[in-house]
């Protein structure tokens, strides 16, 4: 019990600090540009005309809405998290106790590279169980809180109130609406699991020497960086899924002319795709400008 408050405690907290980075990585991947790029240089030194990064787009907001402005969205978000985190965590407790129960019998003399092989498998199936699960309960609030970010573009107030929102969900959507986007979310939670702790048990098993000293923080490292290289690879599937929960809802930023209407999440993604935009919002400090926009950089407005 101590150890699930102590989740929600340290879940809340970081949740709460990176509200502005998620608020303005929102904004920025329904394409929200409005800050003109200026002259900066890349990190071969080379002159290049690229859009503001995070630092530069918070203050906007704030500008505009006030520090405050900076945590819109922060109440869903905070259910999410706590609710999310307490599902995970019965989920596996569950699996915790039926495997206690089936590990009373003989068998555990396999192999250990077998039973390394099994054990991966297991657990990542799951860890698959328990986030999809907590991603089931969750998605209505993720829902919630993607719009009234959005809803910054247009200066609507439809999305105000945790009350207010669920019903004007409901009443315009139905029961679908609070599931917009929910299944590229899935999609890229499994593919992001399966081949963060595929590549990290090829690399603990056949690059790592199990004789080393420091073997298991070796092996802590390999998963922290497998996990950064499956979430680069499924970013796509983020992108997609935040675009189809605001899509087509009465806002300003999911609605024509600023944003085509798709008729599904594949269509989406081949619309991206074709415009090159499937990194949007991935990168908020280097920017370059997106593909099929021109501006115009002029150097002696920045003298």
């Amino acid at each position: 019990m101590a150890d699930a408050a102590s989740q929600v405690l340290l879940g809340s907290g970081l949740t709460i600090l990176s509200q502005p980075l998620m608020y303005v990585k929102v904004l920025i991947q329904v394409g929200y540009e409005p800050l003109p790029p200026t002259m900066g240089r890349n990190i071969f030194g080379r002159q290049v005309c690229q859009l503001p990064g995070l630092f530069s787009y918070a203050q906007h907001i704030a500008c505009i809405d006030g520090k405050r402005g900076l945590f819109t969205g922060l109440t869903p978000r905070l259910c999410s998290g706590v609710l999310g985190t307490v599902v995970h965590g019965r989920v596996l407790q569950h699996y915790q106790d039926s495997e206690k129960i089936e590990e009373v019998g003989p068998g555990n003399g396999q192999k250990e590279t077998s039973s390394s092989f099994d054990r991966v498998i297991k657990e990542t199936t799951r860890e698959m169980m328990a986030r999809s699960a907590a991603t089931l309960i969750t998605h209505p609030f993720h829902v919630i809180t993607l719009r009234s970010m959005v809803q910054f573009i247009g200066r609507e107030s439809k999305y105000c109130g945790l009350c207010d929102s669920i019903a004007t969900i409901y009443r315009e959507e139905g029961i679908l609406g609070f599931f917009a986007g929910l299944i590229p979310r899935l999609l890229g939670d499994i593919i992001s699991l399966w081949l963060c702790n595929s590549l990290a048990y090829l690399v603990n098993t056949y690059a790592l020497d199990s004789g080393v000293s420091t073997m298991s923080e070796m092996k802590s490292y390999s998963q922290a960086v497998t996990g950064f290289f499956a979430s680069m690879l499924t970013y796509p599937f983020v992108l997609v899924s935040n675009l189809m929960a605001v899509n087509n809802c009465g806002l300003a930023g999911g609605s024509p002319p600023y944003s085509p209407l798709y008729t599904s999440w594949i269509d989406c993604w081949y619309m991206l795709q074709k415009e090159g935009n499937m990194s949007r919002g991935n990168s908020l400090f280097f920017r370059k400008v997106p593909c099929g926009k021109t501006y115009c950089c002029d150097l002696k407005m920045l003298i």
